[in-house]
């Protein structure tokens, strides 16, 4: 399936963070310079060689728990649109907290290919609250909209605890199997921070066939044994300047971390 998105079957996706959007705590008043960043970010990633991007409201901290509000989402689809405009990448979408259903329309309006769902079966318990997925929801309203847009699902989640203990195996297996998830991410606990590699080799042996991916702390130290286990990883705060997730991207970091995964 991802060699069906990106044209490759091991795969570097790349982080797009949104500034502040309107109606969130740090919102700036300038949404020119939020989609000027965003496409600036997008350029430099591509530029570094990833196959793909994932636009993120990052920075609209505290999440809503759950549906967006519709000014965030009317500002989502500005930028997801102008970073279209400048690279051809595949890009996906992810709405935080967990709004796959406006992440499904800002996609499926846009022309892009895929998003990230953080919740997707089974609930957890996170800084928002009890987050909850929607399996049924968003993949009734993926047949309703006819939209051709994969679903990427995090399992046991960065930022949160499961509400019910189980296994990786299970999680995974319940996303796909149950959820309809089209590829399954794991994370470490936080933005930044790495994903267990056991859990990453359980979760793959639990899914032979589905793409896995490794969505938290990847960099030049464990890229290449992140990329054994896994079709891909995602990729956000070691490609940013000094490593800090606010800044911008850096472009020669990008192009080091591909070259380094062999995949350039």
């Amino acid at each position: 399936m991802l060699t069906s998105i990106f044209g490759m079957p091991k795969v570097i996706i790349g982080m797009v963070h949104l500034l502040p959007l309107p109606g969130s705590p740090r919102w700036a008043g300038d949404l020119a310079a939020v989609l000027a960043l965003a496409r600036e970010d997008a350029l430099a990633l591509a530029r570094g060689g990833v196959h793909g991007l994932i636009v993120e409201n990052f920075g609209d901290l505290p999440f809503e728990r759950g549906r967006a509000e519709p000014h965030t989402v009317a500002a989502m689809t500005l930028a997801v649109r102008a970073i279209r405009d400048v690279t051809d990448l595949p890009v996906g979408v992810n709405v935080l907290r967990n709004d796959a259903i406006s992440a499904l329309a800002i996609a499926h309006i846009t022309g892009a290919q895929f998003i990230r769902v953080n919740v997707l079966t089974g609930a957890v318990i996170a800084g928002e609250g009890i987050v909850e997925g929607e399996p049924a929801m968003v993949m009734r309203y993926r047949r309703r909209l006819g939209a051709e847009v994969k679903v990427f699902a995090d399992v046991l989640v960065k930022h949160a605890a499961p509400v019910a203990t189980l296994p990786i195996e299970r999680e995974a297996s319940d996303a796909v199997e149950r959820g309809l998830a089209d590829a399954v991410i794991v994370t470490g606990p936080a933005t930044g921070e790495a994903a267990d590699m056991e859990e990453i080799a359980r979760a793959r042996a639990a899914l032979p066939k589905a793409p896995l991916l490794v969505g938290s702390g990847v960099d030049d130290s464990n890229v290449k044994q992140a990329l054994s286990l896994a079709d891909g990883v995602i990729v956000g705060t070691s490609l940013k300047r000094d490593g800090v997730v606010t800044n911008p991207v850096d472009e020669e970091r990008v192009r080091a971390l591909v070259q380094l995964a062999g995949l350039s």
